[in-house]
């Protein structure tokens, strides 16, 4: 955790969120306009790559996308539902609970995934995990007052 100038710990601060929605939208456009030569990334050793996630609106049926941090556990993706650490559920994830397969674009590939929530030592694992990526983790987490899910995208096998 950060600590102010009298070493006391103190919460991270987030950006305003009309910034953070400014940032999503711009990424998303990056990614549209360079028709995805640009905006994605794969995971490295200690640092999160971005995936683009298109998903059904539950209310709509229209096809939705985002643009997410994952890293990679064996063949599966791993992000978390984290609204930009605001109260709620992200849109994406309410979709997915509804739909649990979607589409995912990855640098230098894509294909359908199943979405599912880590429970139990899974999830532990995994938020470790994330908490290797991102060391603030836990008090960005702490910011929302409900958990944060785990989300797992496991790559779904082509059919012939």
């Amino acid at each position: 955790m950060a600590r102010g100038s009298d070493g006391q710990a103190r919460s991270p601060r987030l950006p305003p969120t009309w910034f953070i929605h400014l940032a999503w939208r711009t990424h998303r456009g990056l990614y549209r306009v360079s028709r995805g030569r640009v905006g994605l990334w794969r995971p490295k050793q200690n640092r999160w790559g971005t995936l683009r996630l298109t998903t059904t609106g539950r209310r709509s049926g229209q096809p939705r996308s985002v643009i997410l941090g994952y890293f990679e556990d064996g063949p599966n993706l791993v992000t978390l539902a984290m609204n930009g650490w605001a109260d709620g559920e992200p849109a994406w994830w309410l979709n997915l609970q509804e739909q649990p397969v979607a589409a995912v674009d990855l640098a230098g590939g894509g294909g359908t995934v199943r979405a599912r929530a880590a429970e139990g030592e899974e999830r532990d694992r995994l938020w470790a995990r994330w908490r290797e990526i991102d060391t603030q983790l836990d008090a960005y987490a702490a910011l929302r007052t409900t958990e944060t899910a785990v989300v797992v995208l496991e790559l779904v096998p082509k059919t012939s």
